[in-house]
């Protein structure tokens, strides 16, 4: 596991099939509504942090026949990103590899930037910020999706509130912040935004199909002996805990009543013209 004092972060979740399977579950419809009614045909759009896709085809679609670009750090993620948009038929969306921090575009190139879930697992996102600031224009907006893990909950919640403490006790030993989703409209403002609409929303998992997509990745990511051993070597939790969680989760899976939630901060905001 990094050192928590580290300037750089690996991608906590990773890229295990079945935390690929939650992203593959979104859409620019359902994660990033609040950005939607900024969007018309011919904008430019950054995408940072695009992961495989799932998004980007949706926004890509929203600026046609404007350009859209996305960007992010692991190449697999390109990949399947350029295939989902190769078989959508987006002919304006092309992405490359590249480092959020160090992005390879000229000042003042794009009318809208767009993330989901970076900025928690980016230890320096003052650096984040400014970069993205320098390639929107003018009068450029910037939407964010951040997670809120202390609103994020499963229900009944047996002792499962303890593996969402080690979960984001995981997140900050990585290098990332867990709660940075209350915190965007400071961290925008403070990055020179202006303009700042902060919201909230909740993705929920109630239906037998979400409930299923959760389960998968709290079963096979968190417990996972990757994740377990990280987490008992850094004394985060225990090997008694997580047989705890385990059974619990368990129990949770086979309530017909049970569900899981995961909450996120919104920002839309506004470089200076």
């Amino acid at each position: 596991m990094p050192d928590p004092a580290s300037t750089t972060s690996a991608y906590t979740m990773g890229y295990d099939e079945d935390f690929l399977q939650m992203l593959h579950w979104r859409s620019a419809e359902t994660h990033a509504r609040h950005l939607l009614p900024h969007l018309r045909p011919g904008l430019r759009l950054l995408d940072f942090g695009c992961g495989p896709g799932t998004l980007s085809v949706g926004l890509a679609r929203a600026v046609e026949p404007g350009e859209f670009h996305g960007v992010d750090i692991e190449r697999s993620q390109i990949e399947m990103a350029r295939a989902a948009a190769e078989a959508g038929g987006h002919g304006n969306a092309s992405f490359q590899v590249a480092d959020v921090t160090d992005l390879p575009f000229d000042d003042d190139t794009f009318d809208v930037a767009h993330c989901h879930t970076v900025l928690n697992h980016v230890p320096d996102t003052d650096a984040v910020l400014a970069e993205v600031k320098r390639v929107l224009k003018p009068g450029g907006i910037i939407s964010c999706r951040e997670l809120i893990a202390a609103s994020s909950f499963s229900e009944p919640a047996y002792s499962l509130a303890g593996a969402w403490e080690t979960f984001t006790k995981l997140v900050i030993a990585n290098g990332g912040h867990p709660q940075i989703g209350k915190e965007l409209k400071r961290r925008l403002l403070g990055s020179g935004f202006e303009d700042v609409q902060a919201t909230a929303s909740v993705d929920m998992f109630s239906t037998p199909e979400a409930r299923a997509v959760l389960d998968a990745v709290i079963t096979e990511w968190f417990f996972s002996p990757k994740v377990m051993g990280a987490a008992i070597a850094s004394g985060l939790a225990t090997q008694e805990q997580f047989d705890s969680w385990q059974r619990d989760q368990a129990r949770w899976r086979q309530d017909p009543g049970a569900v899981g939630a995961i909450a996120f901060g919104e920002v839309i905001a506004t470089k200076p013209s």
